[in-house]
């Protein structure tokens, strides 16, 4: 057990989570999301790999990011130690902007939200076993919210959200193209000056 003071691992969920009230918050579109080419940009995962992925894939969850900045440091930034993007890696992926059928009401964890719900900043930063039993947990409350806002791991000043599948209707993606491309070249020379990374063929 970690001395007093000592954050430790994240509890679960508390017993009585399903009875507090819930930082609900109503957010219009658009949102954007990097994903690998090929594949649909609107994809519902349930591998489990994710941080707020089901535990056993009771549902499907969409990751998007409020701003382009947000979606680009939230893919390319997971290895923490690396500063170098090649060419190919940007060409692998395309750039989408989402809109969902309806605003999405999603579970706000950007504030005072967290007290709230009995968490901290280890949700959206720390183990993501436990993140996923937060995930269900949240999916399971009668008020029944489309998913978790949440500060971006790899810069807290961005937002991004976790949309579970419950969210009916037709969701509409317009690509944007790939980083790499001519047509974005200054969006990328941003990023990357914004982020610090360097750029290879």
């Amino acid at each position: 057990m970690p001395p007093e003071g000592t954050p430790g691992p994240l509890p679960d969920p508390p017993a009585d989570l399903g009875r507090r009230s819930l930082p609900v918050r109503t957010l219009s579109a658009p949102w954007y999301r990097l994903h690998a080419k090929g594949r649909q940009a609107v994809f519902f995962g349930r591998t489990g790999l994710g941080r707020f992925d089901a535990p056993a894939g009771e549902f499907g969850t969409l990751y998007l990011a409020e701003d382009v900045p947000g979606a680009f440091v939230e893919t390319f930034g997971q290895a923490t130690a690396r500063r170098i993007l090649a060419l190919p890696d940007l060409a692998r992926r395309r750039l989408a902007r989402i809109e969902p059928p309806r605003p999405l009401r999603l579970v706000d964890l950007t504030g005072a939200g967290l007290a709230r719900i009995g968490a901290d900043a280890r949700l959206f930063a720390g183990d993501h076993a436990v993140a996923r039993r937060w995930a269900l947990a949240l999916h399971r409350h009668p008020r029944a919210p489309d998913g978790v806002l949440y500060p971006a791991r790899h810069d807290p000043s961005r937002r991004a959200a976790a949309v579970f599948d419950r969210v009916r209707g037709r969701f509409r993606a317009k690509d944007l193209g790939s980083l790499d491309e001519r047509r974005n070249a200054r969006l990328l020379a941003g990023l990357l000056d914004r982020y610090g990374f360097g750029l290879v063929a």
